[in-house]
């Protein structure tokens, strides 16, 4: 159902993308690499967090992780990762599939300068077994995401 809803989204934008269905699971950064051909940091994960009071949907490369200093100086709060309950419940879509489309209107979306390091990234497309190939700035250009600089590459 989430890959549909997505796939409507993109649709009714006009954007051109289609929602991919590989053969193999998507639901981890390594699983999605592996399914779709590509490297690790190309997987735009979906982070769904917590900044005091604000709840926000985080897309960055998929081989980076938070780097809390630069989190709490972007947003003004340490950051927390949302229970899967609460990112279900936000999105409508599982965890391990959290796509950056779709969403209800008032959803805050940011995507982390990490993402421009490559010419195509792949969001998931609304399930653990679903993608979309689009480029950072069409990414971030559909979801009317600000642009943050808050990741750090894993060692």
């Amino acid at each position: 159902m989430s890959t549909e809803h997505v796939q409507a989204w993109l649709d009714e934008r006009g954007a051109g993308l289609r929602v991919i269905e590989p053969k193999a699971g998507t639901a981890t950064v390594d699983a999605a690499a592996a399914a779709l051909g590509v490297v690790p940091g190309q997987i735009a994960k979906t982070l769904a967090v917590r900044a005091g009071e604000r709840v926000l949907l985080l897309v960055t490369r998929g081989d980076a992780r938070l780097d809390n200093a630069r989190f709490r100086a972007a947003f003004g709060a340490k950051p927390r990762m949302l229970a899967r309950e609460e990112a279900e419940e936000l999105t409508g879509q599982p965890v391990g599939g959290v796509s950056p489309f779709g969403h209800p209107e008032g959803v805050e979306i940011c995507c982390d300068e990490s993402l421009r390091a490559f010419d195509v990234v792949y969001p998931a497309g609304g399930s653990p077994s679903s993608a979309v190939r689009t480029t950072p700035d069409q990414l971030a250009e559909l979801t009317g995401a600000a642009w943050v600089d808050v990741m750090k590459p894993v060692d």
